[in-house]
């Protein structure tokens, strides 16, 4: 079976999408009318800026949501059998598999990185990754600290990235270290992404995702806070709502979707992250990627 991923915030660098507006008519207009929904011109800081223009949670976030998803539009063969994203990459793939709009996935996903923003500017916080433990140690020190911390990327087996409070985080990394992490290391992140101190933008991105039409997709989305598929509309955006504050699971996604039958997984966006990581949960299976035109 076909599985098609999507990457979420970091893949991004500069140039992107470049090549889609130059030889594809679709991309041109799909890019064109994302500057108009956005209000500034994404495109000029996608194809020409630099790393740090690129970082602003504000363009980030537009920007890869932005060529995964015109990448998928303008592939040939795009028929998938399931998907999956990374965080933020769940959008790309609600829109990716029609479960959304490209209209209303975009706005979703600005409202979803200014609501981020705010949240990130309300309480210093950040996020750090954990290799070379069992998830089972790291969950067990996140439990024992009185500060917020808790894990919130389940990345592949032995790397856990954890998010919270910047005194939680620093206690974390000590006490992990002393159990014995190969690495315990502080990321340069706005803020605690999915943990508790993301609930005012939860609160603030879920009136939005409820006013939004979501339909049937074609196929099942595997999403982020439980790895399993779903196909109903109504869950789809319940679980959308929840990923702000609950941790990603993808190490148990990749699991989940190798044992329903995926053959080949296909990241499509920027950069090569879940391919990585896919490999890393099962050195068996098959990974592509698509990252610029194909014609």
């Amino acid at each position: 079976m076909k599985a098609y991923v999507f990457p979420g915030q970091g893949a991004q660098f500069s140039g992107m999408g470049k090549d889609l507006y130059e030889n594809s008519p679709l991309a041109k207009e799909l890019f064109d009318k994302a500057n108009e929904i956005l209000g500034f011109n994404i495109t000029d800081i996608m194809f020409e800026g630099s790393a740090d223009d690129l970082k602003q949670t504000k363009v980030t976030q537009p920007a890869i949501f932005l060529h995964s998803v015109i990448l998928a539009k303008t592939l040939k063969e795009f028929k998938p059998e399931m998907v999956a994203g990374h965080s933020l990459g769940e959008f790309s793939a609600l829109v990716a598999n029609g479960a959304m709009n490209f209209e209303d996935g975009l706005k979703l996903v600005s409202q979803r990185a200014i609501a981020m923003q705010k949240a990130c500017e309300v309480e210093p916080s950040t996020m750090a990754a954990i290799v070379g433990l069992e998830d089972a140690i790291v969950e067990e020190v996140c439990a024992s600290i009185d500060d917020v911390v808790v894990p919130a990327n389940y990345n592949c087996p032995g790397q856990l990235v954890i998010s919270g409070s910047i005194s939680g985080i620093d206690k974390a990394c000590e006490l992990l270290t002393e159990k014995g992490a190969k690495r315990a290391l502080k990321l340069p992140v706005g803020g605690a992404f999915h943990s508790p101190l993301m609930e005012p933008a939860r609160e603030e991105l879920a009136a939005a995702i409820k006013a939004t039409t979501f339909n049937k997709p074609i196929c099942a989305v595997y999403q982020n806070v439980n790895a399993k598929p779903v196909t109903d509309p109504e869950t789809i955006k319940e679980n959308l709502i929840a990923q702000l504050t609950a941790p990603v699971k993808w190490t148990q996604t990749a699991q989940n979707m190798i044992a329903d039958g995926a053959t080949l997984f296909t990241e499509i966006g920027p950069g090569k992250v879940l391919q990585g990581l896919i490999k890393k949960v099962d050195r068996q299976a098959q990974t592509a990627g698509v990252n610029n035109f194909e014609g």
